[in-house]
């Protein structure tokens, strides 16, 4: 291509084929997003219908394991389908990964209680969870790939931003779904295991047809067609793209250098922020989605302007950019957030000195991110009650053999029964508090929350946070794309891509509780975005690559 019609591509108006094109790939990827985030912004009521007893500890565990288990397949979907995409085409295997994320989601909407069908229940849960999981690792890489493919050179991160959008607004849909729901229900009626909160998932079905509808008006992509008419596609992609050093050198550079920091970043900013929100500071779940949700609606045209400046500036410098000033400011940004929302918990984690002394031969370092470990030892189990209870501790090393002692302000407080409860009252009684108290943020509505000068500062914290993804999340698509020849793109950039978002990313709220359950701190589970921030920008200053102005139809 001549440097003048370079450039005439560059400047000239978007074609109707291509606003056909990103629209319906949008919408196809929204939804599925939005069939995805169900299960996170739904825990609490899914954990009780499916969940025997009434054990909020092992509710919440399973509520980390049910959020974790989507992710944890999410690199053998992008194996499966971006192998198939390679061989067979894009359009037809994104139509297969939607249909099966649509119907996992409306089945879950249909899915009988523990208090029905016993222990199927939570089993069938996770298999849903699963097949969603495998079903997203195919259907990101197909969409980015597609209107990547269909983009004229020079604007391929413009183009591929709006790609970018669909899992903030997915998820920005699931809130106001939910939200629409709890305003128009009684709590009971919305809350009850045959309740309101099962109708977003139902709602599910219509929208995967109306999704294959628009999807099925596509054409192939053109880069996927004139290599298949050249004969130049490859017969095995996961050989080609993974058993050769030249090409597995890419997805390690992109993994690393890339994908890791921009995924922990973007589920900092947006997954773990409401996790924080609801699980530490104890915000009740509609001032929480609340919350977020004001802070998506302003946020997300910024992965547009990203997309587009990387067009302009570069892929690198943005993506490295945001992974640094997120690693610089969390900390900061967390404790303004928690000392704004629930004033009361941030000062009592200074004024209250909860103290426990143990043999430590007895207390396990309680890393579960996928929720299979089992804990019975008396530190372990106290330290997790008090770890989701949102109190800061400090543990002692005892005498070899002593038993488990716990003091709050230096009274001894009775561990007796070693669950923790004992000491979680003794904290709370000595300023510590409880769920639902005055000091925590509550505004249920529209209206409350913007006259609410503390939602409002929240909002503005949350806000911040949002940005820092729009700058990663923005430009990785596009350079993601032009990292890897046609033959392979589909296959090569989705394994880098979902082992970041759904390994790096994904745990990361139980990867974080454990940090935080281990050292008796609610901050500390920010080290870990902040660690994986870092390295990216350390690795991928050094060794990844500017590809803003590669050739994407060159097949070698």
């Amino acid at each position: 291509m001549s440097m003048a019609t370079a450039s005439a591509e560059k400047h000239r108006p978007m074609t109707a084929e291509e606003r056909k094109v990103i629209i319906a790939s949008s919408a196809g990827t929204v939804f599925e997003w939005y069939d995805f985030y169900l299960a996170g912004s739904l825990a609490a009521n899914i954990a009780t219908a499916f969940v025997p007893g009434s054990n909020e500890t092992a509710r919440f565990i399973f509520v980390l394991f049910g959020f974790a288990a989507g992710f944890a397949v999410r690199p053998f979907g992008a194996l499966f389908f971006g192998r198939l995409g390679d061989l067979i085409g894009r359009k037809y295997t994104f139509l297969v990964t939607m249909t099966l994320m649509g119907l996992s989601t409306f089945i879950v909407g249909l899915l009988p209680t523990y208090e029905q069908i016993g222990y199927l229940a939570p089993v069938g849960f996770i298999l849903c969870r699963l097949t969603q999981g495998l079903a997203l690792g195919g259907e990101y890489g197909g969409a980015a790939t597609y209107v990547a493919e269909h983009s004229p050179p020079g604007r391929r991160g413009f183009y591929t931003s709006w790609i970018q959008t669909t899992a903030t607004v997915g998820l920005f849909l699931s809130l106001l779904v939910i939200l629409a729901l709890r305003l128009a229900m009684d709590p009971a009626e919305f809350n009850a295991p045959w309740g309101g909160w099962r109708i977003p998932f139902l709602v599910s079905i219509v929208l995967l047809a109306v999704s294959i509808w628009i999807r099925l008006q596509l054409a192939e992509s053109p880069a996927f067609q004139k290599m298949k008419e050249e004969g130049t596609n490859s017969k095995a992609p996961l050989t080609e793209a993974f058993g050769r050093w030249e090409n597995a050198k890419i997805g390690l550079i992109a993994l690393f250098g890339g994908t890791a920091g921009q995924a922990v970043v973007w589920y900092t900013g947006q997954f773990y922020a409401l996790f924080f929100l609801t699980q530490t500071l104890k915000t009740d779940g509609t001032t929480a989605n609340l919350l977020i949700a004001f802070s998506l609606l302003v946020g997300t045209p910024f992965f547009i302007f990203f997309g587009w400046l990387s067009d302009k500036i570069g892929r690198k410098p943005i993506l490295l950019a945001g992974c640094l000033i997120a690693a610089a400011s969390y900390m900061t940004l967390f404790k303004e957030l928690a000392n704004t929302v629930n004033p009361a918990l941030f000062s009592a984690t200074e004024k209250v000195k909860v103290v426990l002394t143990a043999d430590k031969a007895g207390c396990s370092n309680l890393f579960d991110p996928v929720g299979v470990r089992t804990f019975t030892q008396p530190c372990d189990v106290v330290r997790r009650t008090l770890a989701t209870n949102s109190i800061h501790y400090d543990l002692v090393e005892g005498s070899a053999g002593s038993e488990l002692k716990a003091t709050v302000n230096g009274t001894e407080t009775a561990v007796t029964d070693n669950t923790g409860a004992a000491v979680v009252a003794a904290a709370q009684a000595a300023g510590y508090p409880k769920p639902g108290d005055a000091t925590i943020l509550k505004q249920t509505t529209v209206s409350g929350v913007l006259a609410d000068p503390r939602a409002i500062k929240s909002m503005g914290i949350l806000f911040i946070l949002v940005i820092f993804v729009t700058m990663v999340y923005g430009p990785i698509a596009a350079l993601l794309v032009e990292l890897f020849p046609t033959r392979i793109r589909y296959t090569g950039m989705s394994l880098p891509y979902h082992l970041g978002n759904g390994w790096f990313g994904g745990f990361l709220p139980p990867t974080a509780f454990a940090i935080v359950a281990s050292t008796g701190d609610i901050f500390a589970g920010l080290w870990y975005p902040i660690i994986v921030a870092l390295i990216t920008f350390v690795i991928g200053l050094l060794f990844l690559p500017e590809t803003k102005d590669r050739d994407i139809y060159a097949n070698d």
